[in-house]
């Protein structure tokens, strides 16, 4: 009699489809923070301290002071500042860059001074900024502007002066011309380095915002968080706390999901890559 034998199939995996695969990543992602959070709070529970209070109570004067008391106008103002001083000194920035890219006697004759307002710390310049503008706004949206041009302005430069010259050897070749080569070529190819750059002067301009706020202002969150300080409103002053920890935490991930969209090529690239 012959031995009947069978062979062993291999059963494929099954693979994850997209919608598992963003979960799992959501997932781990957000694993640290809830645990720290939840930490926080089953270990804050008991505090009596009148400097660290339960997070409890923290939530729960954060939804009565800016949403039934109406603390909301001040996270408003400091949104509306902050928009509006940042895409200033980001689109000074990206000019600013492309010109000292592309004439490099401007960019050597203004190299010191670059330098030299880069490493000045714009909240020094506070009180010239009220001697210039005042105490309204135009104040505060002018300090969160000069803090937000010098990461992308550098960045911006140092991404054009990276590119090799191959690109702009072909670009002749295709006879494209100069507006062309440089949105079809300059521009792409230093796409990531001003992310990077645009990233780095969000965070500095909410910085400048809370810094502005605080001194010979009239709303916004750090006019909050320091008016609950001289009043000795702890939990009160935690809640600003808070609200701008949310606040720059999701105008972050904005940044990234707006970031992942628009350099959706050089991710892929990247991934082709195996980096």
């Amino acid at each position: 009699m012959s031995r009947l034998t069978t062979s062993t199939v291999p059963v494929p995996r099954r693979r994850s489809g997209p919608f598992a695969s963003r979960l799992i990543g959501v997932l781990l992602a957000l694993w640290l923070p809830v645990v720290l959070i939840a930490v926080w709070w089953f270990v804050s529970a008991g505090s009596t301290s009148p400097f660290f209070p339960p997070l409890s109570r923290i939530v729960q004067e954060t939804w009565n002071q800016w949403i039934v008391y109406g603390a909301w106008t001040n996270l408003i103002a400091s949104v509306r500042n902050l928009v509006l001083g940042y895409l200033a000194g980001v689109l000074i920035g990206l000019v600013g860059g492309t010109v000292l890219w592309r004439w490099r006697r401007v960019r050597q004759a203004a190299n010191p001074l670059i330098y030299f307002l880069y490493v000045l710390p714009a909240p020094a310049l506070l009180p010239a900024m009220i001697a210039i503008f005042g105490i309204g706004e135009m104040r505060q949206i002018a300090l969160i502007a000069l803090g937000s041009i010098w990461p992308t302005l550098l960045n911006t430069l140092d991404g054009m002066r990276g590119i090799s010259g191959t690109a702009f050897d072909t670009a002749r070749v295709l006879r494209l011309g100069g507006i062309r080569t440089f949105f079809r070529v300059v521009l792409p190819a230093a796409a990531p380095q001003i992310a990077a750059g645009m990233r780095a002067s969000l965070t500095i301009a909410i910085v400048l915002m809370v810094v502005s706020e605080m001194v010979a202002a009239r709303s916004g969150i750090g006019y909050f968080i320091l008016q609950a300080q001289a009043e000795f409103a702890i939990v009160k002053m935690w809640t600003g706390i808070l609200v701008l920890a949310l606040l720059g935490t999701v105008l972050n991930y904005l940044f990234v999901v707006v970031e992942r969209r628009a350099l959706r090529w050089y991710y892929r690239s990247r991934a082709a890559n195996g980096s």
